[in-house]
Parts: C-alpha cells; sequence; structure tokens
C-alpha cells in the first residue's frame, strides 16, 4: 500500500509540473490558510469531506503535504491543482484551521451509459470505438467536448461536413450520468467534379471510368460512388496506376489526389496529377533456369507475353503466377523471378523470368480458425497442400481462392508462420464466414414464359457441411415449375459431388405448336475433376411425360403425340474450362460434349449425343477499353433412335428464340404447313458472332451492348409427306441488343431480324427478358 501512496504521489507531481496555470481553473481553486504561519508550523491531520466513492486516503496520497509535514502554502497550493488534474473532481476546496487541513471535494459522476441518436448514415458500432467515454468511466465535460469532435471528424472523414454534434448529459441521481451524443447528420458531400493534370495519351473521359470515385448525378441515388471518402481517393490511385501499367507505361507515377471544398461547402473538386512517362514494347521475353527437371521450352509456351506487344505489368504478373503453378508440378521448392531492364532510347522492356531454388520449406500443420458453423474438414477439402507436402505459393493461392469460391465466407485469408523447426512452417487459415441461406421473391417477363413470379429458398452449407440444398418455383401464363434439389459437393470427402433433383414442369405450347407438355421425375447426379480444368458428370433420370391437350386442328404428327410416356436415361458430359469467369467471361474458352442413352427401361429409345465450344477474346488492346468482347459460340446436337419405341416429339431439338435470334421459338426448321405446327428434328447445329461493347453512357448505369450474327440449321424430322417441309439450308438472323443491370434486376432486349429464311419460318423481331428477385 505504501509503494501505491508513493507512485501516485509521484504521478501528482508529474502532472503538476506538466500542468500550465489554466486562468479558468483558478477561481475554483480555494487553498486558504486561516492566517499567515511560520513554515516551522506542523499538520497533525489531513481531514477529506464530500468523497463517495473514491476513498480519503486515495485523495491524501494526490496530496504533495502529508501529515507531519511543515505547513507550506505553496504544497498546499500545488497539492489543490494535483487533485484537479486527477479528474476525478467537479471542486476542490483546501483550508487550513490550526494543525488541521481540510479538504472538500464534489466529485464527477460517472458514466452510466453512452449513446447516439440522430446518426442513421454512422452505425453506433462504428462511433463508439471514436468516443473515449465508457460506462462505469469518470465524466468530464472536456472529455465529452473532446468526443464530440472526434464525431465531427469521423462525418468530415464521409463527407459530411454539415453535421453537428450536441453531448447531452442526463442525471440520474446517486451521482450518475447518461451521456447521449444529438447527431445531426447533414447532407453528404458530393464530388462535383473530377479533374487530371498531366495525362496525355488517354482522355479524362476514360480515366474517369478507371477510378472508383463518380462525379455527381442525379442516376446515382442508389450509390455512394460520388460522395467524397479520402481513402477511396487513395484506392484511386492504385487504380490509376494499375491502368497505365497495363498499357505500357512501366514509369508512371499518379504523384497526388487533392479535394478542394467548393466555396458552399457542399461538394468537392478532386484533381489527379499524373506523371505519365514513356510508353514501352515488348523487346524480348526469355526465361533462364540452372535447375535440373525445369523445361524452360514448355514454360515458354505459357507465356502470355509476346515479343511487340505493350508492356503490361499485369501480364508480368499473371505469367510469373502461371510458371511458379506449372514449374512447381515438375520441381518442388521452384521460386520464378522476373527482371524487367527499360531500354528508354528504343522505348522497349526486356523481361527475363529466372528460375531458382526457393526455400526448402514443408508444411507442419494447417490450422483454421473463424469458423464457427462450417465444419473443419469442409475447408480442408478445399485445400490444394496437406500436411508434409513442400509450401508452395502457388498452391496456397489457389487455395485461397477455392475458399473464396465457396460463398461461405466474408473474407479468407492463409498465413504461413515458422513452425517448430526452421525448414517447418505453419499455415493458418482464418476464415470470417457469412450468411448462406437465401430466400427470394421475384418477378418479372420474358417473351417465351410471359409474365412470371419466382419463389425460392436455398441453404448452401446445410448445418455447415457443405451440401447444397434449394427449392424453386416459377409461376408464369405459359410455364409452372418446381424444383427441389440437393448436392453435395463433395460427396463420401472424395472427389465426387453427387445429388439428386426432384422436378415438375407444365409447359403451355399452344400457340407455338398445339399442344401442352407436362413433367415429373427425379435426376440423380455425379461429378469428379481430373484437375482444376477438366471436369465430368453422370446423370441418370426417371421422367414421367405427357403431351396433352392437343388442340382438334392440329397437325397429324402432334396428334399422334398425345399421350404419356415414360422416359429412363443415363448421360455424361465432359467439359473443360478455361475461362477467366463463368458468370461474365472475357477471355479464354469452354469445350463440352456429352451423350444420352435412353431406352434402359422405359418407353423411348435413343442415343443423343451434343457438343458446343465458346470462345472470348478481349479486344482491350484494339478499343482501349475492357468491356470490348468477341464472343465465338458453335453447338451442334445428333439424336439417333433405336429399338422398337421411336423418340417423342419432346425429345427432338427445336431452333428458334434463345439459340437463333430473329426467329420465334420454335420458328425454324421441319413444320407440318397443315397445322402450322413446329415438328422439330433430329440433327441441329448453331453458331454465333458478337461483339460486346459499352454504350457512351457511364458504366455505372450497367449498360451493356452488342451486335450479333446467329446461323443455325435444324433437319431430319421422321415425318414425310405433301405438307411436310424439312429444309436443312441455313437460317440467319442479325441483330443488336441491350443488357441492362438495373438495381431491380437484369433487362435484356434483343432486336433481331431474319436475314436468310424460309417462307414458312415464324420470326420475331424483339425479345425481352426482365426478372428481380428481392
Amino acid at each position: 500500500m505504501a509503494a501505491i501512496r508513493l507512485l501516485l504521489i509521484a504521478s501528482g507531481l508529474l502532472a503538476t509540473a506538466l500542468l500550465p496555470p489554466a486562468a479558468d481553473a483558478q477561481p475554483r481553486q480555494r487553498a486558504t490558510p486561516a492566517a499567515a504561519a511560520p513554515r516551522g508550523d506542523v499538520i497533525r491531520t489531513i481531514e477529506v469531506t464530500g468523497n463517495q466513492r473514491i476513498e480519503a486516503d486515495t485523495i491524501r496520497s494526490y496530496m504533495l503535504i502529508q501529515p507531519g509535514d511543515a505547513f507550506d502554502a505553496d504544497r498546499l497550493d500545488r497539492s489543490l491543482r494535483t487533485l484537479f488534474a486527477t479528474g476525478l473532481f467537479r471542486d476542490v476546496k483546501l483550508t487550513r484551521q490550526g494543525d488541521r487541513i481540510l479538504v472538500e471535494v464534489e466529485e464527477n459522476p460517472v458514466v452510466n451509459r453512452v449513446a447516439f441518436e440522430g446518426n442513421s448514415k454512422v452505425s453506433d458500432d462504428v462511433l463508439r470505438p471514436e468516443v473515449a467515454l465508457r460506462p462505469r468511466a469518470v465524466f468530464t465535460p472536456e472529455q465529452a467536448q473532446a468526443d464530440r469532435r472526434r464525431i465531427l471528424d469521423l462525418y468530415a472523414r464521409r463527407g459530411r461536413f454539415g453535421a453537428s454534434v450536441e453531448p447531452k448529459i442526463i442525471d440520474l441521481g446517486q451521482n450518475r450520468v447518461d451521456v447521449v451524443f444529438e447527431i445531426q447528420e447533414g447532407p453528404a458531400a458530393l464530388v462535383s467534379r473530377i479533374s487530371f493534370v498531366g495525362n496525355t495519351a488517354f482522355s479524362d473521359r476514360r480515366l474517369r471510368d478507371v477510378i472508383a470515385t463518380r462525379e455527381q448525378a442525379w442516376y446515382r441515388l442508389l450509390s455512394s460512388s460520388d460522395i467524397y471518402d479520402p481513402e477511396r481517393l487513395a484506392f484511386d490511385r492504385e487504380l490509376l496506376r494499375r491502368f497505365y501499367l497495363r498499357s505500357g507505361y512501366a514509369d508512371v507515377q499518379v504523384t497526388g489526389a487533392t479535394a478542394e471544398l467548393s466555396p458552399d461547402r457542399d461538394s468537392f473538386f478532386v484533381t489527379y496529377t499524373i506523371d505519365e512517362g514513356p510508353r514501352y514494347r515488348v523487346g524480348s521475353v526469355d526465361i533462364v533456369s540452372s535447375l535440373p527437371g525445369i523445361d524452360t521450352d514448355a514454360l515458354r509456351r505459357s507465356l502470355p507475353i509476346s515479343v511487340g506487344d505493350w508492356y503490361d505489368g499485369e501480364a508480368v504478373e499473371r505469367a510469373t503466377e502461371q510458371m511458379v503453378d506449372l514449374a512447381g508440378t515438375l520441381v518442388p521448392f521452384v521460386d520464378i523471378r522476373p527482371r524487367i531492364t527499360r531500354n528508354r532510347e528504343q522505348g522497349t522492356v526486356d523481361v527475363i523470368f529466372e528460375a531458382v531454388e526457393g526455400p526448402r520449406t514443408f508444411v507442419e500443420r494447417i490450422d483454421i480458425s473463424g469458423n464457427t458453423r462450417t465444419a473443419d474438414h469442409v475447408i480442408r477439402r478445399e485445400f490444394r497442400l496437406a500436411e508434409g507436402d513442400p509450401l508452395n505459393a502457388a498452391q496456397v493461392r489457389r487455395s485461397r481462392q477455392r475458399l473464396r469460391d465457396l460463398g461461405y465466407f466474408s473474407n479468407v485469408d492463409i498465413q504461413a508462420s515458422q513452425g517448430s523447426r526452421p525448414d517447418r512452417a505453419l499455415l493458418t487459415a482464418t476464415v470470417a464466414e457469412r450468411a448462406t441461406g437465401e430466400l427470394s421473391l421475384g418477378g418479372g417477363f420474358s417473351t417465351d414464359a410471359g409474365f412470371l413470379l419466382d419463389f425460392g429458398i436455398r441453404e448452401r452449407n446445410f448445418l455447415g457441411t457443405g451440401v447444397d440444398t434449394r427449392l424453386q418455383a416459377l409461376l408464369a401464363q405459359r410455364r409452372s415449375q418446381v424444383d427441389f434439389s440437393v448436392t453435395n459437393p463433395s460427396f463420401l470427402d472424395r472427389n465426387l459431388a453427387a445429388g439428386f433433383d426432384a422436378f415438375y414442369l407444365q409447359r403451355d405450347l399452344q400457340d407455338i405448336a398445339s399442344y401442352s407438355e407436362r413433367r415429373y421425375g427425379v435426376v440423380l447426379r455425379a461429378g469428379y475433376e481430373f484437375n482444376e480444368r477438366l471436369r465430368q458428370s453422370w446423370a441418370y433420370s426417371l421422367v414421367q411425360r405427357n403431351v396433352f391437350d392437343v388442340q382438334a386442328d392440329a397437325s397429324l404428327p402432334i396428334q399422334e403425340q398425345e399421350g404419356e410416356t415414360l422416359l429412363s436415361q443415363v448421360g455424361t458430359t465432359l467439359a473443360y474450362d478455361v475461362r477467366d469467369s463463368r458468370i461474365e467471361p472475357r477471355q479464354g474458352y469452354l469445350v463440352r460434349v456429352g451423350s444420352d442413352l435412353a431406352g434402359l427401361g422405359g418407353d423411348v429409345q435413343y442415343i443423343r449425343m451434343r457438343g458446343d465450344v465458346a470462345g472470348y477474346i478481349p479486344l482491350e488492346r484494339i478499343f482501349g477499353e475492357p468491356d470490348y468482347v468477341l464472343a465465338l459460340q458453335a453447338g451442334a446436337g445428333w439424336l439417333v433412335p433405336w429399338g422398337n419405341d421411336p423418340e417423342r416429339i419432346v425429345d427432338r431439338f427445336f431452333l428458334g428464340g434463345d439459340n437463333l435470334r430473329g426467329f420465334a421459338l420454335a420458328g425454324a426448321g421441319p413444320r407440318d404447313l397443315q397445322g402450322n405446327d413446329p415438328l422439330g428434328g433430329r440433327l441441329i447445329w448453331t453458331q454465333t458472332t458478337e461483339l460486346r461493347f459499352p454504350l457512351p453512357l457511364p458504366s455505372e448505369l450497367g449498360l451493356l451492348g452488342r451486335a450479333f450474327v446467329d446461323v443455325g440449321s435444324l433437319s431430319e424430322t421422321p415425318y414425310t409427306g405433301p405438307t411436310i417441309v424439312d429444309d436443312a439450308a441455313p437460317r440467319v438472323g442479325m441483330g443488336v441488343g441491350i443488357s441492362w443491370r438495373t438495381p431491380v434486376g437484369l433487362i435484356n432486349i434483343d432486336i433481331a431480324q431474319a436475314v436468310v429464311k424460309q417462307s414458312y419460318d415464324e420470326t420475331q423481331l424483339i425479345r425481352f427478358g426482365f426478372g428481380t428477385r428481392f
């Protein structure tokens, strides 16, 4: 206790020495000796009154004069200032009565609760760390004002310079108070103008599309990109730097991003300063290695960089990662280091990739943290390396990406640290889980189905096991459907995805083919990966089909289709996918082939073969913008009946609509002219050439245009007769379209003209689709 008292006395002395003689504190400091006394007088006792929470001994410990000391007016005055400096007291009086010192204190109240009112743009969780006042802490007006200033600074950083904050103190009695910060957030200061200085290679308009900050506009009501944010400006500088590096400017420097507040303080003028430097082409590319087992020729063939191309810093990074991945399959503990040599006189950059031996480190243990719901084995099975394997940075990156692709986590981080020995490493995967359940209710319109309502419920990580369960229902004017599916992406913890579907489907085809169709059944599925790109899947289908409500004036081949049939079919699909994205690909290609065998029971017997290929070519180097993409797609299918039970109309191929724009659904191909009904065909092929491009509108509107040419043919109907037409001549449709990603859903509009057709084909000028979920 004596040591604590000495420590408190020392801290009090230090606080007294550092305190300036504040003028506003002088009226509150009342150390009043009864009369002038000689310095030799001795203080016998120090009495403390008015204290409620703080012990008297604690208060005495703050004083620089103690019982037994000679009275000293200067030390008494300094003791008074020390007591005020503690922040514990609202008022203090020190008086002398003979050989006694009387200490009268009025304690500051204790904070019971800190609350915020009026804040909607900034949550309590964000505001709370900004204030120093806490429940059970001592309240001081000075601290409340300091917290007020910090809250104002926070709002200013978010562009709200008109915000006001007023701390309100609510007295609860018993020396306790509630502190409520009343906030008026005010309007956000928007970015009214964005300018660039030093740019000659690219226009201001092009660079505005690169950065994340946007100029204010009426259509950005649902966006925050036009609100001034200093952190976003720093991000913009990096975006500009990377854009220039991709375009050949290896020496680029974004030297500044400044924001000037307008005179009326409601908007900002943002200016970015750029030093572009010269533009370089790739002068030479080489790979050198002194490691045995490294095939430099194989590495060279995988390079996405060619001599004569504009230098692309990101392409060098991608090439390095690709070669690390490839070399790691040949030799463990290999590292690829790019060396860049500039030749400013010739405007070229020489790139040399050097394969060197990396550190010989093995994975000692893999730890997982942050998963409160997802089972450990669900996370571990996504790792591309196991405990005891050589530490491979490429495999760590791939493991991180696979975990992110699951969609179970909002953040995934994998860090390597020193293990029990220098050649051992600990991998720690830290994940932040997010909600994986989905409940959707939507509506829209499509040309094929009409007005529609859509309901769905899905859990992508059922009970933390990684099992995907889904129930989907669709109700439309010409289509009704219910699907229930369960998929385990790693059945029995193996490289095997297994699941099943149960479904019901009814389609009204009266306006197209004079009949209606109903299907219901189950599908058993299984699939596995040969590697990251190659995958095969199998499916067994048992489906009851019914063709009903056949119109009386329908063609004879259609009338013969009326009734029920049972389909028992097994099918397989092999896919090789090297696209950069499965949702919006910009480069790469997909090759897929498959076949179905029907007749293992059931009422129909056939073999159906199909294949399709899609390639995507980025045209950024030609047009200077990444949204220019050339998409090439082609597909073919062939149906071969076998046995005594022929195929039905619901098994054949149809042409028109989605697979041949400019023609109505099932509008091209074999047809019975008597009832004008499409009959379907056994042989089909299609080809699409499509240019996707941005429209001359702000990119955040989500509008993309496309120009396309569709070519296709359908033939080999099983029917013959004077009214049956079956012409395998290609049909061609040409047109333009718009895709609009609105806040309420995706809208697709295509305007297409059938430029090569037969006289009996059904055409369609406008194809429209809209849907949303909420």
